[in-house]
């Protein structure tokens, strides 16, 4: 049976009603390949586009989606998030960005961590996109999840 599907056969949201609150945490990660002019923007920790601080604005992008991913994706719960760190770093030939998320609720936070690294990604993207568009959101994936039926490692 289909988690997101009711018994007429409409998308409908899950019932967590009678689940109880629980610690969820999850994180996920993006890789971004960065062409060698953008990569040359690095210095003193921070990439500085055109338009800015990237890192720091692809931190506060994230940040929202994240706490914004119910109004992405319409049968994911509004979750209060507690926790929304993101750990952003030059590696090699890019960027790697790690989004973490936590809350005490009856539902999972993977949509949130995704969401919300892949916003970060989307922001260095628009952020470096006046120097090159050689850019390329690479790989986007959950790392890791804690809470609920099963945790989820690697």
């Amino acid at each position: 049976m289909l988690s997101h599907i009711d018994e007429a056969g409409r998308a409908a949201m899950v019932d967590v009603s009678q689940k109880a609150p629980t610690l969820r945490t999850a994180r996920a990660r993006a890789e971004v390949a960065l062409p060698p002019e953008v990569r040359a923007l690095f210095r003193d920790g921070e990439l500085h586009g055109p338009k800015g601080p990237v890192f720091h604005t692809a931190v506060l992008t994230g940040t929202m989606a994240a706490k914004r991913t119910s109004d992405l994706l319409p049968l994911c719960h509004p979750i209060a998030l507690e926790r929304c760190r993101f750990d952003i770093q030059m590696d090699g030939a890019g960027v790697v960005i790690e989004c973490e998320v936590a809350t005490h609720g009856r539902t999972g936070v993977e949509m949130e961590a995704l969401a919300g690294v892949y916003a970060a990604a989307l922001a260095v993207y628009d952020m470096c996109k006046g120097v090159s568009h050689d850019i390329v959101i690479r790989e986007t994936r959950l790392v890791s999840k804690t809470g609920g039926r099963r945790d989820v490692d690697g």
